[in-house]
């Protein structure tokens, strides 16, 4: 079936093949709400708990799982209208607004992981220095704050973009925008792709590869501050790296392109084709950050992974106590 059809400037009408989204969307869509939803509150239940004696790594894992809740909350809409070839009845505000959340969260998570990677930055390659820790924790409050603001602006035209449509006499929630109006969101588009995602990348690459140089060094020569940190540092590199190769790149990379071939009246409708699929079989990977954060999290809080240990424990053995009860009895 041939659902969903795109018109712009210099361009007859190209009708897409997209039944693939019909399966796969959904699919992950429902497993990353499934899995993200609890994941990441337990997170902030956690943390929360804990409240009183949070670090600065700590803080920016509650705003990042902030973040990602907020956005699983958000996919029963998109799962519906997968299932249902492209169907939208909720409304033009609440398209917009849904397709705004998915792009706060990767933002914003692209955003915080760039934080969390600069302050392990600060540990590992400058373990002795005091100048980033006189504030502490009301710097990093103030940080997070404009980081929320910075990514709140840059996605708000999100909601003059996105928008509600017909096509094949159903209305549908376009995600970028109605392809009529692909020129105008063009700069926009890489614009966002550029602060968004492309200068935090480098950031990140420049931390790691700084790191890299000291963790790299035989144990007796990194001193003591930093042989603490070196197992968490490690842990952190490695996870971080994985949601960038999973969520953030094949994403960021398809998105441009796409952008690019959108915006070029010359290319023939399989051509378009072709890049729309690649794009959008990589979107919804693209929300797999909000189940990948939440194991970033308990592989570098130790204190809370041993928390969950004890628990998990502790449910374990009073399920045992229980279960020897009953057939007892």
């Amino acid at each position: 079936m041939a659902n969903l059809t795109a018109t712009s400037s210099g361009r007859n009408s190209c009708t897409y093949h997209e039944e693939f989204k019909q399966v796969l969307l959904p699919l992950v869509y429902s497993v990353v709400f499934v899995v993200g939803l609890p994941l990441n509150a337990v997170v902030i239940g956690q943390i929360w708990l804990a409240r009183q004696a949070l670090s600065r790594s700590t803080i920016y894992m509650l705003n990042l799982a902030v973040a990602d809740l907020l956005y699983v909350c958000s996919l029963p809409l998109l799962i519906y209208n997968y299932t249902q070839k492209d169907y939208w009845p909720f409304g033009d505000f609440t398209c917009k607004f849904v397709r705004f959340q998915f792009y706060t969260n990767l933002h914003s998570s692209i955003f915080f992981l760039t934080c969390i990677s600069v302050q392990r930055y600060l540990g590992i390659c400058h373990p002795l220095a005091s100048w980033h820790k006189k504030k502490g924790k009301k710097l990093t409050w103030l940080v997070c704050a404009a980081v929320w603001f910075i990514v709140i602006a840059q996605c708000l035209p999100t909601f003059v973009f996105a928008s509600t449509g017909t096509q094949r006499n159903r209305t549908v929630c376009y995600d970028l925008s109605a392809p009529d109006h692909s020129a105008a969101y063009f700069p926009y588009g890489i614009t966002l792709t550029f602060t968004g995602f492309l200068l935090p990348f480098v950031a990140i690459l420049a931390c790691y590869c700084s790191m890299a140089r000291i963790l790299c060094q035989k144990d007796e020569l990194i001193g003591l501050a930093v042989h603490k940190r070196k197992d968490k540092a490690v842990r952190m590199v490695i996870i971080v790296v994985i949601v960038f190769s999973i969520s953030f790149l094949p994403f960021h990379l398809t998105k441009t392109i796409y952008l690019i071939v959108r915006s070029s009246p010359a290319l023939p409708c399989s051509a378009l084709q072709a890049f729309a699929i690649a794009y959008k079989c990589t979107r919804p990977f693209a929300s797999m950050n909000s189940v990948l954060d939440p194991i970033l999290f308990y592989f570098t809080q130790r204190k809370f992974r041993e928390s969950t240990r004890y628990l998990l424990d502790k449910v374990s053995s009073k399920w045992r106590h229980d279960h020897c009860i009953t057939y007892g009895s």
